[in-house]
């Protein structure tokens, strides 16, 4: 992925984030092609960069939001694209947002969706979010297999049934055969029972993302409902930017698992933007401290927060003033701007640098720009580049 010469800006154009969408095209197209029959949704927390939606959309079957704001941005880029909202703490706007999917998070926030209100445009097709006791042994991040914010166990998914229940009882389908249906007490609705959601884990394989497929299937078959979205967590090494998920193992099982009838989405994020983008900065001192040397680049974490977020180094290259490869050299602490010691980049870095080289940090197409913390110390934003 690294640039194979520097990046040719102006000095005044740096830091600047550089997305390379023919490199996101062939990857989301590759992505498409291993997942034979199964629906691909984009998670649009992990970059909402509209050139980058533009290269996905055709390649997804829908977008997955988290918020108002989320879905707003996406609805204004593709009014006719469907849209799956989830996310806890739902506003009451929120949930009676036109969207193609809602995620339902807890009883409470169905007993709101239920409530009398104004009349929502269309009917509201719902997907309750399980969390499963289910093992997530390896997840770098665990939304489920336990106590969390996130989701219902099956108590509480147990609840979402009986407030879905029509007097007298059902069979446990809708009109439709999706499953029960739910009005609320001044008739608005109605509110459809479509499936499942669980999103359990972050940071799989395409082995473990089976086996929790498998349990969460399972779990679906015994509600009687037909849809269910598996969610993303597919997972990215940032110690090895070479390493991939193994899409075409995955898609092949899911494959397997799905029987007849049955409808089953994805909804990855990272996994799909954040081989495409990289941020690129320009070296302005290099100091020794303490015998460690340290150096310090524009912009930093206030920009590409995901270093400081999971605790990684990022990976990187290093270009001298002269436009050739960085050398080998002392490891050095590569920092930020940022009045705070956590603003590192990477760690103890055997490469040799000098005020005015350019680094380029790789990875950075997902929770790079779009969870930083901009506005600490007000430094300049960086530029944008799309190749």
């Amino acid at each position: 992925m690294p640039l194979s010469a520097p990046l040719s800006a102006v000095p005044g154009d740096l830091p600047a984030y550089v997305y390379d969408l023919a490199a996101l095209d062939a990857h989301a197209a590759a992505v498409r092609a291993a997942l034979d029959g199964v629906e691909l949704y984009y998670a649009v927390k992990a970059n909402p960069d509209a050139e980058l939606l533009r290269v996905l959309a055709p390649h997804v079957d829908g977008f997955e939001v988290a918020s108002g704001g989320e879905l707003a941005h996406v609805r204004a880029l593709f009014p006719d694209t469907p849209v799956a909202l989830g996310g806890p703490g739902k506003t009451d706007a929120e949930l009676l947002a036109d969207v193609t999917r809602l995620h339902v998070e807890s009883p409470s926030e169905l007993r709101r969706l239920l409530a009398p209100g104004p009349s929502r445009r269309r009917p509201a097709d719902v997907l309750l979010r399980v969390n499963l006791d289910v093992p997530v042994e390896g997840a770098s991040l665990a939304m489920g297999g336990g106590a969390t914010p996130f989701g219902m166990d099956p108590d509480g998914v147990a609840e979402c049934l009986d407030l879905l229940s029509p007097p007298g009882g059902h069979d446990g389908r809708g009109p439709d055969g999706h499953g029960p249906d739910g009005h609320g007490p001044d008739g608005h609705g109605p509110v459809r029972l479509r499936g499942i959601h669980a999103h359990l884990a972050s940071g799989l394989d395409a082995a473990r993302m089976l086996e929790l497929a498998a349990a969460v299937l399972d779990y679906a078959r015994g509600l009687g409902v037909t849809e269910v979205n598996l969610g993303g967590g597919m997972a990215v090494s940032y110690t090895d930017p070479v390493a991939r998920f193994d899409w075409k193992t995955y898609g092949e099982g899911l494959a397997a698992l799905r029987r007849p009838g049955e409808v089953l989405r994805i909804e990855p994020g990272r996994a799909l933007t954040v081989y495409c983008g990289r941020y690129v900065t320009r070296v302005i001192d290099v100091k020794r401290v303490h015998g460690e040397l340290f150096a310090v680049v524009a912009g930093g974490t206030h920009h590409i927060r995901t270093p400081a977020t999971k605790g990684h180094d990022q990976p990187l290259a290093a270009w001298t003033s002269a436009g050739g490869p960085g050398g080998h050299g002392e490891p050095v602490t590569i920092v930020g701007q940022l009045c705070t010691p956590k603003d590192v980049l990477a760690r103890r870095v055997p490469v040799r640098l000098e005020a005015g080289d350019v680094v380029e940090f790789a990875m950075a197409g997902a929770y790079a720009w779009n969870i930083s913390h901009h506005d600490f110390l007000m430094h300049p934003e960086p530029a944008f580049h799309y190749r």
